[in-house]
């Protein structure tokens, strides 16, 4: 599976949390630096670095993906409709948590969430 990582360096305990959780191996991990300038607008920040992913139309709709999403909301909101245009669905994301009482602060990997799917049982619901 490619691991899009736009948020902070995972550890190798991260690594394997998330290939347990998966239950595939990370075959290729990607560390995107997503600093965008909070004064300009997002769309052509966007556009810039998903043109430094380097992935084919059919990677971005055949191959496993998972992201790990940026920590600023609104970066994470405009790169979800970024990758459903290119994937033709939502891609699964990793969701950590600090590992509770860890001093300094350490962070685990909670869940794998398939928000596909989350989509898909909210459709149910209309």
């Amino acid at each position: 599976m490619i691991l899009l990582n736009f948020s902070h360096p995972l550890t190798e305990a991260q690594r394997g949390q998330i290939e347990t959780l998966t239950g595939q191996p990370i075959a290729e991990m990607r560390q995107i630096t997503t600093q965008f300038d909070e004064q300009e607008p997002f769309a052509p920040q966007l556009a810039a670095l998903m043109a430094t992913l380097d992935l084919t139309p059919e990677a971005w709709q055949s191959a496993p993906i998972l992201v790990m999403l940026p920590s600023l909301n609104f970066i994470a909101a405009a790169l979800l409709a970024e990758l459903h245009g290119r994937m033709g669905y939502f891609p699964p994301v990793v969701r950590t948590r600090p590992v509770a009482g860890s001093v300094p602060r350490r962070y685990e990997v909670a869940e794998i969430l398939d928000l596909q799917g989350l989509r898909e049982a909210a459709r149910r619901q209309r």
